[in-house]
């Protein structure tokens, strides 16, 4: 149903990479990545534009996760629309807004999604009922955690249920700790480190949007971090040098 959820509660590292509206999705859905992740909140893409990609990768490896620009219940809901298996939210900073991502994210009687029919990529079901309960169980909720506020708050975000990763903001959580792009800096990993820890104990897997300069995917995986971007154009550039060496 949702193979990237499966890899977390065995405790597997998902990597992904990012993608947009013009991507070649269905391309990159089958390199090895275990999720695309499409971004509207930094980027020219709008929500309802998703569709395109996310239909190119239906039957493909990776799984489709969005991040909407705010957390809203329209937004969330027009991700989900789009055949998201993820979402992510921005800037959760309190109980009560992963409270309400949650609830948004989830059909009655878990939440209160509006039912807009069958939507993405979640196997077979007898029942209209049946596929609600499949979506519900199965569907990724990715709270970012960005701020100093949500750091003091993070024992609170974490009680909330239904929550599967809580994903750091490298570049915003740096800012905000008044040590801006130095992710080498001893604040910097000491926060790091107690998201890490809180979300061994609450049974959340901690994750990184993306790996940042300084820091190797090795030592995130080290302190517990099992989900992250990775970039696909230099990899992609090398193997086409390759192919084209090995014919000159």
């Amino acid at each position: 149903m949702n193979r990237v959820k499966d890899m977390l509660k065995a405790g597997k590292t998902a990597i992904g990479t990012t993608a947009g509206a013009s991507s070649e999705a269905g391309f990159l859905a089958s390199t090895g990545y275990d999720f695309l992740l499409f971004d509207t909140q930094h980027s020219f893409d709008a929500i309802k534009e998703m569709h395109v990609p996310i239909r190119s990768m239906r039957g493909r490896e990776a799984i489709p996760i969005i991040r909407v620009g705010e957390n809203r219940q329209d937004e969330i809901c027009f991700a989900l629309d789009q055949g998201a298996k993820g979402i992510i939210s921005p800037m959760i900073n309190s109980r009560q807004e992963a409270i309400d991502m949650v609830s948004w994210c989830k059909y009655p009687f878990a939440g209160v999604r509006s039912s807009a029919g069958p939507r993405g990529e979640w196997g077979e079901f007898k029942t209209y009922r049946e596929y609600m309960d499949i979506v519900n169980e199965h569907l990724l909720i990715i709270p970012m955690i960005e701020t100093v506020e949500a750091l003091d708050a993070i024992d609170d975000i974490l009680s909330v249920p239904g929550i599967d990763v809580l994903l750091i903001g490298p570049s915003d959580l740096s800012i905000n700790l008044d040590v801006a792009l130095d992710y080498t800096n001893s604040k910097y990993h000491a926060a790091l480190d107690k998201i890490a820890e809180a979300c061994a104990k609450a049974g959340v897997a901690p994750g990184m949007y993306f790996v940042p300069p300084g820091i190797e995917p090795a030592t995130l995986i080290e302190k517990g971090y099992r989900f992250f971007t990775l970039p696909w154009n230099e990899w992609a550039s090398e193997g086409i040098k390759n192919g084209l060496d090995g014919v000159r």
